[in-house]
């Protein structure tokens, strides 16, 4: 592996939990002031946060996904704080949920402008979509850790699909080694 440490920026964590069996939704939007709940339009109900800045989903079902979180510490305030106003409006909640992240997006910069066209055939085509004209970077698709990684010509890369921050430095540094071995880089 590579000794080179990459500037890894977490820009978005997605994480579900379970803070009640059902919930009545048209009173928690009465109850908790900024709360969206239009169910033509959505089934959920949308609480947004400023702080941290996040919005959560609420469902009937008493499932919850909070998105727009910088970091796992993030994700636990918000759910905590949204957990907090629904039971101030009287709905007996789960104030210790087990949280499961499903998704990370992560931003990183190679720190050099990369050839598209070259990655693209060295990496073989069985990991790699590379369409030009369709979208400007190069969707790799890794195995271990399993995330999707897409590299610009600028350098800058972006990685989804992560379940844990390690997972996306894994996944730079693989490729980081493998451009590197391939004289890409």
């Amino acid at each position: 592996m590579s000794d080179i440490k990459p500037q890894i920026k977490i820009e978005n964590v997605v994480a579900s939990t379970s803070i009640g069996e059902e919930l009545d939704l048209t009173a928690i939007a009465l109850a908790i002031d900024g709360a969206e709940y239009e169910p033509e339009q959505f089934p959920g109900l949308i609480y947004r946060l400023k702080e941290p800045k996040t919005a959560t989903l609420l469902f009937r079902s008493g499932k919850v996904v909070c998105t727009g979180a910088k970091s796992l510490k993030d994700v636990k305030r918000a759910i905590k704080k949204v957990a907090t106003e629904v039971e101030k409006a009287g709905i007996a909640v789960n104030k210790e949920p087990d949280i499961k992240v499903q998704n990370i997006v992560a931003s990183s910069d190679l720190k050099m402008e990369i050839n598209l066209n070259a990655i693209a055939i060295t990496l073989g085509l069985e990991k790699v979509e590379y369409e030009p004209e369709q979208f400007p970077g190069l969707v790799y698709r890794l195995d271990d850790p399993k995330v999707v990684v897409l590299l610009f010509g600028s350098g800058k890369l972006v990685c989804t699909g992560a379940r844990q921050p390690e997972d996306v430095e894994r996944a730079v540094l693989r490729i980081i080694d493998e451009l590197t071995e391939a004289g890409l880089m």
